[in-house]
């Protein structure tokens, strides 16, 4: 335990879930450990409780800040963290006691750039969600094209949550500021200087799904700016694809597809018009790329059937979408 971990937590009006994350950090067998909160202009609370925490463990150092946003926090933490490793805790989540421990041993016994654990979803009860990253049977390192190929099908992890990384990493990198989707991005980046990442099975790194409260419930005009930023970062690992990893190009494909398709099912209906040149432009890549969309190899029959839909008839097919997603909710709740 000679090196230090610095643990990076972006936090912002999380009352209600703080106090569980930090303790789990607390909490860990590995000791030699420094927790940076970093508070985005908390209004609720939160930054008062940072201190209170603070006060409870000498690992912890607090810093305010003027709200930016997840990455601009993630950035100031780098900017303060003086240990040898770095890792990122999201302050909604929390881990196992065990996991920094055996990522440091992963790290040194396996000779990987990054180790990653593997993680699992709970609701706000702490009942189990059904993975969206599926854990390896057992440890495996994977090379950097694979893992970029697992993330265009979207069965790798690009949470910077589950890794730990070497200083010396970030270095010449910070996380994209201003953006959604920025783990995605900054990853991308870093996999193109490293050989792989090292991926333990356990799910030690727990994801808590929170509802929304009713103070910030959508309407339908609510749209996330997540939905653009992934449409554009499709395009940027297109032209990566095509210039590093030519093998890789069928899936870049896909993933263009699909993460439109993502747009397409979100986009308000009343934003889908002349007037939004962001709908005009993605509904026009749809028309060109219809050949890719019948003869894709990795798309499934029923995104292939929702694109070609989309494509011919986007706002009817909406329509009939959204009331099937009510029915469906509707349904649920009985």
């Amino acid at each position: 335990m000679s090196k230090k971990i610095s643990v990076i937590v972006p936090v912002y009006n999380s009352i209600e879930c703080l106090e569980r994350c930090v303790r789990s950090l607390c909490a860990q067998t590995y000791k030699n450990l420094e927790i940076l909160l970093i508070d985005d202009g908390s209004t609720d609370g939160t930054d008062r409780l940072c201190e209170r925490l603070a006060a409870d463990d000498g690992r912890i150092v607090v810093r305010h800040k003027e709200n930016g946003g997840a990455s601009s926090a993630r950035n100031v933490g780098l900017s303060l963290a003086s240990g040898d490793y770095i890792g990122f805790v999201d302050s909604d989540d929390y881990i196992d006691s065990c996991v920094y421990e055996e990522l440091v041993l992963a790290l040194e016994r396996g000779k990987y750039p990054v180790a990653q654990i593997s993680r699992d979803e709970v609701d706000e009860e702490g009942r189990r969600m059904p993975d969206v990253c599926v854990p390896p049977e057992k440890e495996r390192f994977c090379d950097a094209e694979t893992f970029i190929r697992e993330l265009l099908l979207h069965r790798g992890d690009s949470s910077f949550c589950t890794k730990l990384f070497p200083r010396e990493i970030f270095e010449k990198h910070r996380f994209p500021e201003g953006e959604l989707n920025e783990d995605f991005r900054l990853l991308l980046d870093i996999l193109q200087e490293i050989s792989g990442i090292g991926i333990l099975p356990r799910q030690g790194y727990h994801v808590v799904c929170r509802q929304e409260s009713t103070t910030r419930k959508r309407t339908k005009d609510s749209f996330s700016r997540v939905f653009l930023d992934i449409v554009e970062n499709a395009d940027k690992v297109q032209v990566l694809v095509d210039r590093k990893y030519p093998a890789l190009h069928g899936y870049a494909v896909r993933f263009n597809l699909y993460q439109r398709l993502d747009y397409m099912l979100h986009v308000p209906l009343s934003q889908m018009n002349g007037n939004n040149a962001f709908y005009q432009q993605v509904k026009q890549y749809l028309r060109r790329h219809v050949g890719d969309t019948i003869k894709n190899p990795y798309l499934t029959g029923k995104n292939r059937a929702y694109l070609l839909l989309l494509t011919v008839a986007p706002k009817t097919v909406r329509g009939v979408h959204a009331a099937k997603m009510k029915f469906r909710e509707k349904a649920g709740r009985r």
